[in-house]
């Protein structure tokens, strides 16, 4: 094993600037994502039936992020002691790293869900890429997780790299899984709602992309106590990106393409359909059938 002698990233001494700035960012990122939770639940009824399952996707991968950064704050601010103008780690503040895996391993297969939930794949197709792609965004995590925490604690320079190439397999798969589900869906929406879907997948992947980034600098160069602090403010950031800036875009293609069926006579809504003040559609009740036969007196 080719392993590093410094201490793991979670386990480091932090100087009071270093501290607060995580602090912030863990703080900032858990009210971003509690806001999005709160908008996608009063917003949830604006889309039409056949794009809820994107809502429902959002709505669970926002709870659970949210939960996931309030343990994070209390690790956080628990697993430090103040000792001569420095913060020593003490037990807890191992868990500052390892409590996001858990998040991710559940909300980067919703994430893909929440894309796939808007794009135009139907029966059998979309049901197969959606079990794939889900497998795949769990195993990415979960063999990251492996490389990056559980051998050598991640100290071990082999481990990383063998474990992050499995991971990036996944990462690939997803990617070519993901766009090519997008560039089929194009051709059968509008252009406004093609935008949107084409800004989300970018704002996805590339988001995506920061983890591994992150993921290898362990490879290269020792992790000092400044490169965890931005190694925390950039999962929180990215995870933001990620979860809040993709979910509102893909709200905004769930709410297109309502009104576009609204239009096609596809489906019906009950209320007018809005994006960015713009008015796309107007409110369809569905036909209301006899509820009784005619000829009965």
């Amino acid at each position: 094993m080719d392993g590093v002698d410094t201490p793991t990233p979670e386990l480091q001494r932090m100087s009071l600037g270093l501290y607060d700035l995580v602090h912030f960012a863990l703080m900032a990122a858990g009210f971003a994502l509690f806001a999005y939770f709160l908008y996608t639940w009063a917003s949830r009824q604006e889309v039409g039936r056949r794009y809820r399952p994107a809502m429902h996707a959002g709505l669970c991968l926002a709870a659970i992020a949210t939960v996931s950064y309030l343990v994070l704050f209390v690790k956080w601010d628990s697993g430090f002691t103040l000792v001569d103008g420095v913060y020593e780690p003490n037990a807890e503040a191992r868990f500052t790293g390892s409590t996001r895996y858990p998040d991710w391993a559940v909300t980067v297969p919703l994430l893909t869900v929440e894309l796939l939930a808007v794009c135009t794949l139907a029966g059998k197709r979309a049901r197969d890429l959606r079990a794939t792609a889900v497998a795949a965004a769990f195993l990415m995590i979960l063999t990251g997780y492996v490389g990056a925490q559980l051998v050598a604690d991640g100290r071990d320079r082999t481990a990383l790299v063998v474990w992050g190439l499995v991971s990036t397999a996944f990462f690939v798969y997803l990617y070519v899984a993901l766009t090519g589900a997008v560039r089929a869906s194009l051709p059968h929406m509008g252009r406004e709602a093609g935008t949107s879907l084409r800004n989300a997948t970018i704002v996805l992947l590339a988001s995506f992309g920061v983890y591994p980034l992150v993921y290898a600098v362990p490879v290269f160069a020792d992790v000092t106590p400044a490169w965890f602090a931005t190694v925390q403010v950039a999962y929180s950031a990215a995870d933001v990106v990620a979860k809040v800036g993709f979910g509102l875009l893909v709200h905004k293609v769930a709410l297109l393409r309502t009104a576009e069926d609204v239009a096609a006579g596809e489906d019906t809504h009950p209320e007018p359909v809005w994006t960015s003040n713009v008015h796309h559609s107007d409110g369809v009740l569905p036909e209301v059938r006899h509820l009784r036969d005619p000829d009965r007196r």
